[in-house]
Order: C-alpha cells, then structure tokens, then sequence
C-alpha cells in the first residue's frame, strides 16, 4: 500500500427548495454528486468523502414527519447500492453520509464506508445528536426528532488505500470519539457536516485541527455551501478542508462554490508525528474514571 493517498473532499449546495417533494431533492442531488465524484476521480482522488445527508437539504432546520420518507437501509437502500456500483467502476473508496432506517421507524444519521471493489464496508452511526436552536423564527438544528444516537461505537475501515474513520458533524465538539477513533487506528477521519455562519465558524479551524495533532491523523471536514429554503437560517459556509497531523492545512475550499477539495495523506508523516510525540505511550487510561461517571 502506498505511503501516499490522494483524498476528494466534495462540498455542494442544494439545488431544490425544502418545500419540494422529498423524492425530488434526492433525484437533483444524487446526480449532481454522482458528478462530482467522478470528477473527484478523474483528478486522481483514491478516497472520497460527500457531505453530511448529502442528498438533499438539510431538513433538520424544521421538525416535520415528511423527512422521515428521506431515510433509507444500509446497505440494501438503493442510493448505497448505486455508489457502489460507481466506488467500483472508478475504483475509489467512498463515504457516503446518508439518513438511514433500520426495522420499521428507526432513524440515524449514518455514513456508509464502500471499498474500492465497490464492497460494504460497514457504517459509522452519528453518536452526539445537537438540539440547538438558530436565530429566532424557530429554525434551529433540531436532530433529536430525526436520529437516534449512535450505537455501533468508533469504528475504523481498512479500505483499499487506508485505514478511514468516520466523526458525524456535531460529534466534533467531543474529543472523546477523536481519541477512541486514533485508538483504534484511523490514518484518516472524516466529519462531513452542515453547519451555518453564525453559530461555529468560529470553532471551524480550531477544533478539528487539534483532534488531528492530538491524535495524530489526518482529518478531512467537509461542510455544504449556500442557503437553504424556506428555511434560510444562515449561510452554510463550506471551507472544507484537508488536515495533517501537525495542524497544517493541507487544501481548503471556498466559502460559496460547489467543489472537489483535494489533498494528498502522507502516511510518513503520520509516523513521524506519532514517534516525536507519544501521545498514545504517554496517556494514562487508568486515571480517567472519572470521564464515565455521572458528575454533576
């Protein structure tokens, strides 16, 4: 396997308005990313990741049943099956963010991990679910009524071109997972998210690079772009991004396009980080207790 990874990170905006039928946002959206993702290929990119809930906008602005119709299994739904068919044709890794169902009307916010040869890898379930309000016409990031919490806890997918992992958009603001995700082996994290100016640009650049040097991986966050209606609860800022080990910026994109972002992992440097600062030799599990229990 080589020591170097070309990685394709796609931001996109949504092209239909939320009042639209769900079906028709899924039609519009799958397309356009069916393009970018192979335009991510033809430009080399080995894995590729899309953004949170790719396939539409993102509906959790409003609390109201009609999304529910959005979700689909994983992996026998039909958007999984597609992209699998095209992780094979182009022979890239992609992560695909999509609203899964399980049994009747159960609900997560979940990305797929789809090998080279187009085989299911396994999923990522979304662990830390926000309720946060935006503004003041009631919109807000309301994703307690469309997910339940993650259960399938940090896992890490050897693919074709490296050892992926994958942290849900919120899940960002807790370093726990960024740990167990290192623990567990992640050369590269992926957090596709949908997150507005307003509320966490602020954080955008802070957090997610200092999971990448503490933990010593490489992370690709990847944030959608444009305003979306009826809602227009704030601008979906993109500058997407590819970071190293050391904090670097490796590629970023704009604020306001549609766009492949893309950035080599060196998997050298992982090395190199990780022997200079031993931060996995030096950690003390055994002290840490208190981390689990109900403090108040």
């Amino acid at each position: 396997m080589a020591d170097q990874v070309k990685i394709g990170l796609i931001q996109a905006k949504n092209d239909v308005d939320g009042s639209e039928e769900v079906e028709k946002h899924k039609e519009v959206a799958i397309e356009k990313h069916i393009r970018l993702v192979q335009e991510a290929s033809d430009r080399g990119a080995q894995i590729v990741c899309l953004q949170e809930i790719f396939y539409g906008p993102y509906f959790c602005a409003e609390q109201n049943k009609k999304w529910y119709d959005a979700a689909e299994e994983i992996p026998d739904g039909p958007t999984t099956k597609r992209f699998q068919a095209l992780a094979r044709e182009l022979g890239i890794v992609i992560v695909l963010p999509i609203y899964e169902r399980e049994g009747i009307s159960t609900y997560y916010n979940t990305a797929a991990v789809i090998d080279a040869d187009g085989s299911y890898l396994g999923k990522y379930r979304k662990q830390h679910i926000p309720q946060v309000a935006v503004g003041e016409n009631g919109h807000g990031f309301w994703e307690k009524y469309y997910f339940k919490p993650g259960n399938l806890g940090y896992p890490v997918f050897d693919t074709a071109f490296g050892k992926v992992g994958v942290y849900i958009c919120y899940d960002r603001h807790f370093p726990e997972g960024a740990r167990l995700l290192g623990l567990n082996g992640a050369e590269i994290v992926f957090n596709p998210s949908a997150t507005v100016a307003g509320l966490s640009e602020y954080l955008w650049k802070l957090e997610q690079p200092a999971h990448a040097v503490a933990n010593g991986y490489y992370l690709g966050a990847i944030n959608r772009v444009g305003m979306e209606g009826p809602w227009n609860m704030g601008e979906f800022y993109g500058q997407s991004y590819l970071v190293d080990p050391r904090g670097n910026f490796v590629a970023t994109g704009s604020r306001d396009k549609d766009e492949v972002i893309i950035g080599i992992v060196d998997k050298k440097l992982i090395r190199e980080v990780r022997d200079l600062w031993q931060f996995y030799r030096d950690r003390r599990p055994e002290t840490y207790d208190e981390m689990t229990s109900l403090l108040p």
